[in-house]
């Protein structure tokens, strides 16, 4: 049974939560779990919309670094890709996921958050990726996540001089996608993930690996994958309730299965 990191599901949401006192720093083992959490999501068909949330004061104030300084340069070598697989595993999710972001989320915190769909984030965060003052750099996805999320530039300066943005700036380049209350970032969030609750499950993966494939190649290569994805849809029992209902009630009020 998982320690310190839980999947818990209510009403076709569910919520992975980081919770390792007293400031979810990210240890192997939350790493392993991590990893746990994301394949059980995936697996469970009642889940159409994942929240990843670190609690009410702190998302995860990175690594362990304590643990990381024990380890020498060859079993870093070895454990680099598990480092790197954990800290994206919420990219691996097929469902929605948004990042519901308190407190402070830093180097392999932010790096987790970066692979949610959205960001929420309360009005007194703190984000960055400071690897760089320990003398080493993000490794679990940051260089390429958050360069492709803002642009090359502006991650380099986050990058290069490891400091701290708030929510205000965070907002400003494209960081995160909404500021709320520290008391309602949860609930926001859940707003959010709501949407997809009765959506067409396999649609909305379609459109998510379609996205996510696409940027990782040319625009020609990315149309193939838009075009493979679009057409085996109409395998799906959703394709012909939407049009059906389209057809007979305009649109926006099919009830799909999710099949």
């Amino acid at each position: 049974m998982a320690e310190f990191v839980t999947l818990e599901v209510a009403d076709g949401i569910g919520t992975i939560t980081i919770a390792r006192p007293p400031v979810n720093a990210l240890s192997l083992q939350v790493h392993r779990e991590l990893v746990a959490s994301a394949r059980q999501a995936n697996s469970n068909a009642d889940i159409r919309a994942v929240i990843v949330y670190g609690g009410e004061k702190v998302f995860a104030a990175g690594d362990d670094v304590k643990e990381m300084a024990e380890l020498s340069a060859g079993e870093m070598a070895l454990l680099a890709g598990d480092i790197q697989a954990a800290l994206g595993a919420i990219a691996t999710i097929t469902q929605p996921t948004v990042a519901a972001i308190s407190g402070y989320a830093l180097g392999g915190g932010l790096e987790v958050a970066l692979g949610a769909d959205r960001r929420i984030v309360g009005d007194n965060v703190k984000l960055g990726l400071p690897e760089i003052l320990l003398g080493v750099i993000p490794g679990g996805g940051g260089t390429q996540r958050l360069a492709r999320l803002i642009g090359p530039s502006k991650a380099k300066d986050l990058i290069f001089t490891g400091r701290f943005v708030d929510a205000d700036e965070a907002l400003a380049i494209g960081l995160v996608d909404e500021v709320v209350a520290p008391d309602e970032v949860y609930n926001a969030a859940r707003a959010w993930a709501q949407q997809f609750v009765g959506g067409p499950a396999k649609a909305l993966a379609a459109a998510k690996s379609a996205i996510d494939d696409g940027l990782a190649t040319d625009l020609e290569s990315g149309l193939a994958i838009e075009r493979r994805a679009f057409a085996d849809l109409f395998a799906t029992k959703d394709v012909g309730i939407g049009l059906q209902s389209f057809v007979a009630n305009g649109p926006g009020r099919a009830e799909f299965t999710g099949e």
